[in-house]
């Protein structure tokens, strides 16, 4: 047997594999497989066509309509690829879903943009006030350290004969001050943060109260 009628014989057996698989699936009740062949041929089954195992084929109902489309059998690579597609189609569904959802929690929590105003301005009067207390206690916590530097001028030579308790009232009023110094700065790097956050959301805010009309402004 020649090399050329192996080669025959072997696309014979493949092509009468995937044709016995198509003959195989359960073809749909009622319906009228059509397809154009690689040949240019219209063909026309009461099942898969496997000629067009490559190829759509449409399923028909008796009255011509297009019940259904059959797609072209896939290779491995090929289903991996549509499998891919189709996740990504998912997850942008998704996030589309998800993203009008905000929207609407948006509107509702924010019907117009007095209530936003507002709702920021509560939000950075309470970390005003908070900065304000330890403000006030930085302030205290500076007069104590007068007091302290005072008494220290009298072992400015030598510190370490200061009493103990002097020594300590010193470094507690140093840790002190310092922890009152950053909480300030986190209240400062806090506003910053709501100030952002609300200008983020005023954004998407105006694109949507416009499609509202003129109530929301």
């Amino acid at each position: 047997m020649t090399r050329m009628m192996r080669a025959a014989l072997l696309c014979a057996a493949a092509v009468g594999t995937v044709a016995a698989a198509w003959a195989q699936s359960a073809p749909i009740a009622g319906g009228v497989y059509t397809c154009i062949d690689a040949k240019g041929r219209k063909l026309t089954a009461d099942r898969p066509i496997p000629e067009c195992v490559d190829r759509e084929q449409k399923v028909l109902n008796p009255s011509g309509t297009v019940r259904a489309k059959v797609g072209p059998t896939l290779t491995a690579q090929e289903k991996a690829e549509l499998e891919q597609k189709e996740k990504r189609a998912q997850e942008e569904q998704g996030r589309a879903a998800e993203e009008k959802r905000r929207d609407r929690a948006l509107l509702t929590r924010y019907p117009n943009k007095t209530v936003h105003d507002q709702e920021r301005a509560d939000a950075l009067a309470q970390i005003a006030a908070v900065t304000k207390a330890a403000t006030t206690r930085l302030e205290e916590l500076v007069r104590q350290r007068v007091a302290i530097d005072e008494e220290m001028e009298f072992y400015k030579k030598d510190p370490s004969k200061a009493p103990a308790y002097l020594r300590r009232q010193s470094d507690e009023n140093a840790q002190s001050q310092s922890v009152q110094k950053r909480f300030i700065g986190e209240q400062d790097a806090e506003s910053k943060r709501v100030n952002a956050r609300f200008d983020d959301e005023l954004v998407r805010l105006r694109q949507l109260w416009a499609q509202l009309g003129p109530a929301a402004k």
